[in-house]
């Protein structure tokens, strides 16, 4: 389905099609599930191709994804507000709302240090080898007993997979004032309000019968481990109950839309305010400087390209100054494009100088740097339709 008057040029959206027709047709994945939308308007919401390496599977505009690390953008949105309600401040340490991680230099470590990927703790995938990762109370009680910093804070900036959005679950959990869980604070102060009703931490029940279950193509990264999914190695992903806050949501391509359209119009969407235009003003901001995200810098020599700069604000990604390769709009989106992605698949994004909303949910979990210059050349599609 497109649409001209979304302010895209329907000829340039149909070749974006294309395009996703042909690399599926090349086995670079399975399938997507893609909406563009402009100014609120959507130009573009299609379901193409396959949820499954056998054909068996057609995928639908209401196909659920795991959304691997972009759950992580719902953590930094109960940061944010927790900041803006003043339950803890960017400069408060870690350790003042987690008593239990102090000692080894952790105490020096703040929310922004976490935020900013700068905190100077190891980017370990999981704090104990092959322990669950499903229940937050066990991940943290092992970060606190195993997870020591490399450096000081702020002196690299390292990509963390787990524990700096596991902490953050945490910290926003002790300081709701009604005692709610991870899991029920965001239902009830993010995904409620927005009408984002497929979504959830944990595979839902209801959510099941549509959820495309993830495939790393013959090459798990590692084992993502629940207690209450025994004998699948990457159980954590068909888990009901899972309280990832770095890994663990579920969601549709509409309903990504309405979080990142949320984004776009400066933190309020149908006039349910989320976030406040100064939270997004910082939150967009370039605060790693030219420094590289060291994981994305190893990635980067090992594909041949030249390390770039990190461009991380308060959590989001951001397309940046300089014409590198990048997940936020491409080459030709503005310098201020921001979003999250999470491993190979999954990624939203929004160019608020040009009123550009994108949401992408695939199937068949891509290599990183082959997933970066397949969204870089879809997203340079994008932006070439705009009238």
């Amino acid at each position: 389905m497109t649409n001209s008057a979304s302010g895209f040029d329907p000829k340039r959206l149909a070749h974006l099609k294309t395009v996703i027709e042909q690399d599926i047709a090349k086995d670079t994945y399975f399938g997507a599930v893609i909406a563009v939308a402009r100014h609120g308007e959507v130009g573009m919401l299609e379901a193409i191709g396959w949820g499954d390496q056998e054909n068996t599977r057609a995928l639908q505009t209401d196909s659920v994804f795991s959304l691997f690390s972009l759950t992580k953008a719902f953590t930094n949105t109960l940061v944010y507000r927790a900041i803006e309600l003043g339950q803890f401040a960017l400069t408060t340490r870690v350790v003042e709302v987690i008593p239990e991680l102090e000692g080894h230099g952790r105490e020096k470590i703040n929310f922004f240090h976490l935020l900013t990927h700068s905190s100077g703790l190891p980017p370990v995938w999981i704090p104990k080898e092959g322990m669950t990762i499903n229940k937050l109370d066990e991940i943290i009680a092992a970060i606190c007993e195993k997870i020591v910093p490399l450096q000081e804070p702020g002196v690299l900036v390292h990509y963390s997979p787990l524990v700096h959005h596991a902490l953050m679950g945490e910290a926003v959990r002790r300081c709701d004032p009604l005692g709610r869980g991870y899991r029920e604070l965001l239902q009830d102060e993010v995904l409620t309000p927005l009408g984002m009703k497929d979504t959830a931490i944990g595979v839902r029940k209801d959510l099941q019968e549509r959820h495309i279950f993830p495939d790393f193509r013959g090459k798990p990264p590692q084992e993502h481990l629940s207690s209450n999914v025994p004998g699948n190695p990457q159980g954590a992903f068909a888990d009901e109950h899972a309280e990832m806050p770095w890994v663990g949501g579920v969601s549709t391509v509409p309903d990504l839309l309405r979080f990142a359209e949320m984004f776009r119009q400066g933190g309020t969407l149908e006039g349910n305010r989320i976030v406040s235009p100064a939270m997004m003003e910082l939150a967009t901001t370039n605060w790693t400087g030219d420094k590289p995200n060291e994981l994305y810098k190893q990635i980067a020599i090992n594909h041949g390209w030249e390390p770039y700069p990190a461009y991380i604000g308060l959590g989001f990604g951001l397309r940046g100054e300089q014409v590198c390769p990048t997940l936020y709009g491409g080459t030709l989106s503005s310098p201020g494009a921001f979003g999250n992605y999470g491993a190979g698949s999954t990624l939203f994004w929004v160019d608020p100088e040009w009123g550009i909303s994108v949401a992408c949910l695939t199937a068949g979990v891509m290599h990183p740097a082959l997933n970066i210059e397949r969204f870089q050349k879809l997203n340079d599609i994008i932006m070439s339709a705009a009238l």
